[in-house]
């Protein structure tokens, strides 16, 4: 009888440590704390095998410029840039682009809805052509913050 009760005590003391570690866990990650996104790192992607390629990017409060690479041996003109973000989608309809073979052209995509410290993780569309070809369009992902 008194190894049972001896057995009962040890796992009821650690059954009530654990719980008190998980309720930690759960307000830590209520109030934020662990909140994935903020451990996320900036960065910038366009879809392999498309000839494009994202060089570099900023982001301020009125959207973000993505400075685009062309990695063929052909020049483009990049007519549409879509960026799908917090809940807004942003596009560049203004110009179109034009980038040399193995040059590089900014595109800035205006956004509303961006506040100073708001992280944005979106879904860029690019619709682009080969000077004399047919449209094509490719996908990547935008991680940043804005400043």
């Amino acid at each position: 009888m008194k190894k049972a009760q001896a057995a009962m005590e040890f796992l009821m003391t650690y059954g009530w440590a654990i719980l008190v570690v998980l309720v930690a866990i759960g307000a830590l990650a209520y109030f934020g704390v662990l909140s994935p996104e903020k451990f996320l790192p900036e960065k910038c992607l366009i879809a392999s095998g498309s000839g494009l390629y994202c060089d570099d990017f900023s982001a301020d409060t009125s959207g973000v410029t993505l400075r685009v690479k062309n990695i063929l041996t052909d020049a483009v003109n990049v007519s549409t840039v879509t960026l799908t973000a917090t809940g807004e989608t942003c596009t560049d309809y203004t110009t179109l682009t034009s980038i040399s073979a193995d040059g590089t052209a900014d595109i800035p995509v205006t956004c509303t809805t961006f506040a100073s410290g708001d992280k944005v993780k979106g879904d860029l569309s690019i619709t682009y052509n080969k000077i004399g070809g047919l449209s094509r369009t490719t996908t990547g992902t935008l991680v940043t913050k804005v400043p």
